[in-house]
């Protein structure tokens, strides 16, 4: 026993910061006391009054995404630096905190997902929110059957002037939103057509059928991913958006920021 409690500490032993993952409160108060670290609450909402807190967007189910998360949300708001040594207290089973993983802020190269939802145009639920149906249609495909789908989230006037209409625009005139229920069953119902979904900042789904003509010339997105990919990947290099992308052939839902790759998420998985 005295060997594993040895080993226990080395797991701790001079680290810069502790992040804790949806912690309870009472798990919370016993590291009031800690002073020599920096304690860091990374959650949903800051429900424990934490000084150090990077606010969690999404419930990443797998631990490397929330560490990931943590990590980069902790960097860019200068709570740690680059190379410190951090401790990362989660709960992976449900219950109880039960997994504890030290890792260096530098392990992980930037994916950019923090910013992703923090410094992007559109409101953070919105993402949130798209992300969530394009998971969902990833899952449980159009009529059981695998379907492509392209979101583009923010800088709607923009977007729109660099695209052009396939179809009728269903949407035209309405003041729906995406995150509403009955709204999302329409997106779902409208993917199975060719075309992006243009969404505004706070969510307004402006048009449906829309073929982006962005210049894809100089756009790197990985090898195997097809036009859907790399329209997605142009349109926010030339403007201001977000990208969502559902892909027909694996299955993988995308996000692309600023031209290039910043979210891979398996919708099984998640």
């Amino acid at each position: 026993m005295n060997e594993l409690q040895e080993l226990l500490g080395d797991v701790v032993a001079d680290v810069d910061a502790v992040f804790l993952f949806s912690p309870t409160a009472a798990f919370f108060e016993r590291f009031a006391d800690v002073t020599e670290v920096s304690v860091v609450v990374v959650a949903s909402e800051n429900t424990v009054g934490a000084e150090e807190f990077v606010g969690l967007p999404i419930e990443f189910i797998d631990l490397e995404g929330r560490v990931r998360f943590g990590i980069e949300g902790a960097l860019e708001l200068g709570v740690v630096e680059e190379g410190d040594e951090i401790v990362c207290i989660a709960d992976i089973f449900g219950g109880t905190t039960n997994s504890v993983v030290r890792v260096q802020t530098d392990t992980f190269s930037p994916s950019g997902v923090y910013d992703l939802f923090t410094n992007s145009r559109a409101e953070p639920d919105v993402v949130r929110d798209v992300l969530e149906v394009a998971i969902e249609l990833g899952k449980k495909g159009q009529k059981g059957k695998p379907v492509g789908a392209l979101f583009v989230v923010g800088d709607a006037g923009k977007v729109m002037n660099k695209s052009r209409p396939l179809s009728y625009n269903p949407f035209e005139k309405s003041h729906v939103h995406v995150g509403d229920p009955i709204v999302n069953v329409m997106l779902k119902e409208f993917s199975r057509l060719d075309g992006a979904f243009i969404i505004s900042d706070s969510g307004k789904i402006v048009s449906a059928y829309r073929y982006l003509e962005p210049s894809a010339e100089g756009v790197d997105i990985p090898k195997g991913l097809g036009a859907r990919h790399m329209a997605g990947g142009a349109i926010t290099r030339d403007t201001n958006a977000t990208a969502i992308v559902l892909s027909e052939s694996d299955g993988m839902v995308r996000a692309f920021k600023g031209g290039e790759l910043v979210l891979e998420i398996d919708p099984e998985e998640y």
